[in-house]
């Protein structure tokens, strides 16, 4: 599988980006899996239903499935912020892509997501001069820009020209598991 990073400050356009770029390469034959960085407590379950009544009895792991879907849900004992090389683990690896959407600070190959400050908003440090696992940035405006680069630049709204060149470039982006253990 090849796995690459969406990274940038919250409001960026990420998820946008993701969801488009994930169109692309399924018009282009890849099967494609996700993994989302949630900042804030969230629950995909329902208060009442058996998953979390499951859940509430003190399960460690629900895995719901149905000849549809499967989704498996995890009680951490202690809260700790989650391992992207773990998560990758748990994913099948019969996928073409992951499209990680987060995980600014982990040691992947990253695609920068810079949208224009507004006025009033709180600056937002670039990634790419400290961080030499950003590859490419995509921007709405080259202003952002803090200081001159080589990299490949989209904009935000080219999801075509970001898919094109992840395919294009795509041994770059090949996950070895054994070097991130």
């Amino acid at each position: 599988m090849k796995v690459v990073v969406f990274a940038g400050y919250s409001g960026a356009g990420k998820t946008t980006l993701v969801e488009r770029v994930i169109a692309e390469l399924r018009q282009r034959g890849q099967r494609v899996s996700v993994i989302k960085h949630a900042h804030h407590k969230f629950d995909i379950d329902h208060p009442g239903k058996d998953s979390w009544r499951h859940r509430q009895a003190g399960a460690f792991e629900v895995l719901v499935a149905s000849d549809r879907r499967m989704a498996l849900m995890r009680e951490y004992e202690q809260p700790a912020e989650p391992d992207v090389h773990r998560l990758l683990a748990e994913l099948w690896d019969g996928v073409d892509w992951v499209l990680v959407e987060g995980f600014k600070h982990c040691d992947l190959p990253k695609i920068e997501v810079m949208r224009r400050i507004e006025p009033g908003q709180a600056p937002r440090p670039a990634l790419y001069p400290q961080d030499g696992a950003v590859c490419a940035i995509a921007t709405d405006t080259k202003d952002n820009l803090p200081q001159p680069t080589g990299l490949p630049m989209f904009d935000l709204d080219d999801a075509a020209g970001v898919a094109q060149w992840l395919l294009a470039s795509g041994e770059r982006f090949v996950y070895e598991p054994d070097h991130h253990a």
